[in-house]
């Protein structure tokens, strides 16, 4: 039989979900607001970067029949002995397995060319994921935190100027970037793909008639490059700041779910132990007055 003690906690830790289930239904809210604007962000960020991709695809072909040595430096193949890894993650967690998911796909990435170079670093976009690399004791190249939740061309251009110019002056010698790209709002899927060397997008051969361009095809991909390289970082970015606002709305749900389902659990349990205890204090009234007439 539960005692009035049980009966006290019980109450005390259906008071402390009740809290709970009020904090993460606030927290959903906040999200789901969130959630619209970084996803349209996000989605009209795509088409600019498709045509982008279109441009670099019709240039590369003109690109293909130039002197090495004279293509643009961002272009140019060497190779590898300093890899450098762009890892984009969140400043926070409460989004489910969000960051974990990236930080292993980001991991897995990293050792597999690790044995292959003589060094490996990592430009952390995102709390959750310099934290991971750095207990890990990999060195950073560059650390950038804070973006908020919409963040712009502006604070993405660091970014892009840091390992352009590492790049351009030999230091890296191949560049990878790691985020969750924004699916629908229940499915973000980790990402990684290469962004230096600019290579042609995968699935596209160059125009199938022959373009007159002015001015040359040379100076194009010049001006052209670091403004690709900096929409592939860009768009990176608004798909990590959708894909995190999404997973936090949907985890702050289940959590909401899980809270109502144990105060529903524990209401009950509440309702049966404060019978059990009403009952056993009426036995013992009655006991007691029966042995009283006795």
């Amino acid at each position: 039989m539960a005692g009035a003690g049980a009966v006290r906690a019980i109450r005390s830790r259906i008071r402390s979900f009740e809290s709970a289930a009020k904090v993460t239904t606030a927290m959903q809210l906040v999200a789901a607001s969130k959630m619209r604007r970084a996803q349209d962000r996000a989605l009209a960020s795509r088409p600019y970067s498709d045509r982008m991709r279109s441009v670099l695809a019709q240039l590369s072909g003109y690109a293909a029949s130039a002197d090495p040595s004279e293509l643009p430096p961002l272009l140019q193949q060497r190779p590898v002995k300093h890899f450098a890894y762009v890892h984009i993650t969140a400043d926070r967690g409460l989004a489910g397995g969000l960051n974990a998911n990236m930080n292993r796909a980001g991991a897995s990435l990293v050792l597999e060319h690790q044995p292959l170079v003589e060094r490996v670093s990592i430009a952390a976009v995102g709390r959750k994921g310099r934290d991971f690399f750095r207990r890990a004791s990999f060195p950073m190249l560059a650390e950038f935190t804070q973006l908020g939740d919409y963040p712009g061309m502006a604070q993405i251009l660091p970014i892009a100027r840091v390992i352009m110019d590492d790049y351009v002056n030999g230091e890296i010698d191949q560049v990878f970037i790691g985020y969750q790209r924004f699916v629908n709002t229940a499915v973000q899927r980790p990402t990684v793909r290469q962004i230096l060397p600019v290579t042609a997008p995968e699935g596209d051969t160059g125009p199938s008639v022959d373009f007159l361009f002015e001015p040359s095809p040379q100076q194009l991909l010049e001006t052209l490059l670091p403004r690709y390289v900096e929409m592939q970082i860009y768009e990176a970015v608004l798909d990590a700041a959708a894909s995190e606002q999404s997973a936090r709305m949907v985890a702050m749900r289940a959590a909401t779910d899980a809270a109502n389902e144990m105060v529903a659990d524990l209401t009950l349990t509440y309702n049966k132990a404060r019978q059990e205890l009403i009952t056993g204090e009426l036995l013992d009234i009655v006991g007691g007055s029966a042995a009283l007439e006795a």
